[in-house]
């Protein structure tokens, strides 16, 4: 008997008592994908994810963003910033206020700008507490990919409602996005990654610095 003849045969043997040629039917999964977690506080445990990935992380309530996004690029030491089009004007105000050089994306901003630019500004779409993961589904207020990929600070904002338990619950928010086959970026801290000998580079794929402005309401 061949190899294949037997695991063939291990397999009819494992299966003989299966009457339901339909797996769903004849093992039920009672559990729902995308349901939240019991997670005591989903906002406290982002916040401590998110700064094990040694981001900072500020809790403001909304009307404290503007200035919250401002305080934090000039905190990181940038200059000059891009911010999408969809951006809220009083986050554009409170940044040029600070003194920052602004850059819109429109008309596109080529790489080699994108990489003289020493900051980005955007807000998200979904953040997941149990990982500490921001996912950006670049809807008008977060721009194209590559805006948060070249500049080496990112400043992202992230509103209470947006928290969500876990990935899979992230996921089903993301759903809208994903079926648009829109692009999605998953962030988790700022760009490291380490060689052979676990030696930490910063910045590969990404911003090094990522500062998470929570706003809530």
């Amino acid at each position: 008997m061949s190899a294949r003849d037997e695991i063939l045969r291990r397999v009819r043997e494992a299966t003989r008592d299966v009457t339901e040629s339909d797996p769903a039917v004849d093992v039920p999964v009672e559990w729902t994908y995308g349901q939240p977690l019991a997670t005591a506080d989903v906002l406290a445990d982002f916040v401590e994810k998110v700064e094990d990935y040694r981001a900072t992380i500020v809790r403001v309530p909304d009307a404290g963003v503007p200035q919250a996004v401002a305080d934090a690029l000039v905190t990181l030491g940038a200059t000059s910033v891009v911010l999408p089009g969809g951006v809220p004007a009083a986050w554009a105000r409170a940044v040029a206020d600070a003194g920052l050089a602004i850059l819109a994306d429109d008309p596109p901003l080529d790489h080699a700008t994108l990489n003289t630019v020493d900051a980005v500004v955007t807000a998200a779409a979904v953040g997941m507490a149990d990982s500490g993961t921001i996912a950006l589904d670049h809807a008008e207020d977060q721009g194209r990919r590559v805006l948060s990929l070249l500049p080496d600070i990112h400043v992202c904002v992230v509103r209470a409602d947006q928290v969500v338990s876990d990935v899979p619950e992230g996921v089903a928010r993301l759903a809208p996005a994903l079926r648009a086959r829109r692009p999605v970026t998953w962030l988790s801290g700022g760009s490291a990654t380490s060689d052979i000998e676990l030696s930490r580079v910063e910045g590969v794929h990404g911003p090094r610095q990522l500062w998470v402005v929570l706003a809530e309401g």
